[in-house]
This record gives C-alpha cells, structure tokens and sequence, in this order.
C-alpha cells in the first residue's frame, strides 16, 4: 500500500535482522494476537499505554497503524493511552515529521491535537495525550501493550483487555534539552518502526 513518498524511502532502510531473537520473542503475543484476529473479519484493538502517553506510547501507536495499512491487514484500530494523561511531546511530532508523515496541529492549549496522516487517502492517527480508559479508546476485546516498564508494574491489571503484551522501550525523555536529544528521538523511533514493520510483516492478510 502506497505511503507517502519520503516515508516509504524511509521505511525501506529498516533492517529486521537487528532485532534480536529475545526482543522477537516477546513481539511473537502481539503477533500471535492479531493473527488470531486476522483469520475473521472482526475488528483488532491495539491499545499501546504508557505512563504519560506523551512520546512511545504515540510513536507506537503511529508505527503500527502505518504497517498495518502499508501490510493490508484488515479492521486494525491503533490507539494509546496513559497511566495519566499530560500532552503529546513536540519532539515526537517533529521526529515523525522528519521521516516523511504530514504533522497538522488540529488545537492549542496545555493537551493540543495533532492530525498525523503517513498517506494520502487513509484517516490521519489522531494524536492527544489522554488516560488509558478514556472515551477515545476500546472499553474491551483489545491487547493492551505496555511500552514502559513503568505503566507496566503500575498497572497490574487493564480492564477490558483480552491480552497483555509487555513491549518496553527506553524512554528518550531521559535526553530532553541536550545536544542528542534529536538523534534519541530518531532512535527510539526507528526502534519501534522496526519492530512494528517486523510484526506486521509476520500476519498473513
């Protein structure tokens, strides 16, 4: 399926094989799951919660929703949420923007809206900090996975998930206002991609 051009570029540099086994093995539940789904026409929740849902969260969230479009597996619903809410980190919205999605800011304030679009007749991943049970998101049938250790032991149970899969990430918050902080970004997000490419590429449509 046709991603914007820039992004596709990007896309074609990621190299599965820098996955180790280990890491493949805990993707394996949240393949297995959707597999399951994939066989039926019925509709694939994925919840990725974090502990503020403000940068992997989201970076998760837009990955998987971009692979699954670009793999053409059906009825996949990518959301994200927080142990609280606060806002989406801008630094997230100008990695995603750096590798070739269309970033529009849909409202200000302290918990603004972005409009996140990876091609050009697709809905755009709407983007805003909020709690994990929040209106936005599925209230069951869903896998909630948890992308930080953190929101991880912090919720020792997620209501109305089917399945839990703990798919943590180092947070690049820990590199905020230093001369890296744009190249951890850009790592942590081509981390993600790549293992979102990885899982996608595993279900068969």
């Amino acid at each position: 399926m046709a991603l914007f051009e820039e992004l596709d570029i990007f896309v074609s540099t990621l190299n599965i094989e820098r996955i180790p086994v280990e890491r493949k093995q805990t993707l394996q539940l949240l393949i297995d799951y959707i597999s399951e789904y994939s066989k039926t026409e019925e509709t694939i929740n994925i919840n990725f919660i974090c502990t503020h849902n403000s940068r992997r969260s989201h970076l998760s969230q837009v990955w998987a929703q971009t692979f699954s479009y670009y793999f053409n597996i059906k009825n996949v619903f990518c959301y994200s949420g927080g142990t609280e809410a606060t806002a989406l980190f801008p630094m997230v919205a100008e990695t995603l923007k750096s590798v070739g999605f269309e970033i529009k800011k849909l409202s200000e304030g302290n918990n603004p809206v972005y409009s996140i679009k990876y091609s050009e007749n697709e809905h755009p991943v709407i983007g805003f900090s909020k709690k994990l049970d929040d209106e936005f998101n599925p209230k069951s049938k869903f896998a909630a996975v948890m992308t930080c250790s953190q929101a991880n032991e912090g919720c020792p149970i997620v209501l109305g998930a089917e399945t839990r899969v703990p798919i943590t990430f180092e947070d690049p918050k820990a590199y905020d206002n230093t001369p890296i902080q744009t190249n951890k970004y850009a790592e942590r997000s081509m981390q993600i991609a790549t293992e979102m490419f990885y899982v996608f590429s595993k279900i068969q449509s």
